[in-house]
């Protein structure tokens, strides 16, 4: 008996936490989707030409030296901070040695990054309908007493609670779950991008841009930008 006293001593200790928690794994999956969406409108022109338009321009830069101007045309197809510093880190690698080493790490590093992300969502994923389940289990043992003193009254709001609680975790599972799903397909184009952007911009590879090249033109020296 002392131990089933002190099971159900926990039990009702862990309530109004459970009740807590869930409210909060709700707010934080509704805040996660809110974040979402603006990932989403922040990627709403992307496409594959506007991605070869950018990283041809930064082969062109390179070609000539410009080492910024690169970095900016391929900020113009980083969709957040941690990809944005991925692509610099592949220009400003490149000329360092064993620089393929260089940006095969940061470009990893940039993928567990990623994962950290997600770990945000896909812990909701499992969370929520675990604290809807706590919620659901633990007003039962007072709603069951309730029911054998015949106090219909505690036997009702309890059942209200724990009907409540069960809604409320499969909601948060259901929200995560599409968040996480849908931010995996994002993470991963993201992750393909700047791996086309390496491949194109390899430190081993021959990159054909715009290079100066110079004309006699009048009698003097002209400096003009032409393809090799």
């Amino acid at each position: 008996m002392v131990i089933e006293e002190f099971l159900f001593s926990i039990s009702e200790a862990l309530l109004w936490p459970v009740l807590v928690a869930a409210i909060l794994g709700l707010a934080w999956a509704i805040v996660e989707t809110g974040i979402l969406i603006a990932e989403l409108w922040r990627r709403r022109w992307r496409s594959m030409a506007t991605l070869e338009a950018s990283v041809e321009r930064a082969a062109a830069d390179i070609a000539v030296g410009d080492d910024f101007g690169a970095m900016s045309n391929l900020s113009l197809v980083s969709w957040n901070r941690p990809m944005q510093e991925t692509m610099e880190a592949i220009v400003s690698q490149r000329r360092l040695p064993d620089a393929e080493n260089r940006i095969a790490k940061r470009m990893a590093d940039y993928d567990y990054r990623s994962l950290k992300r997600l770990e945000r969502t896909r812990i909701l994923v499992r969370m929520g309908p675990a604290l809807g389940l706590m919620g659901t289990l633990i007003p039962l043992s007072p709603a069951l007493a309730g029911l054998a003193d015949g106090n219909v009254t505690e036997l009702t709001d309890n059942l209200r609670v724990a009907f409540g609680v069960t809604v409320v975790g499969l909601l948060t599972g259901a929200i995560a779950f599409s968040v996480s799903l849908i931010r995996d397909r994002v993470y991963a184009q993201d992750f393909s991008d700047v791996e086309y952007a390496a491949a194109t911009l390899a430190p081993d590879r021959q990159i054909s841009g715009l290079t100066p090249s110079t004309t006699e033109h009048g009698g003097s020296t002209v400096v003009a930008m032409g393809n090799p």
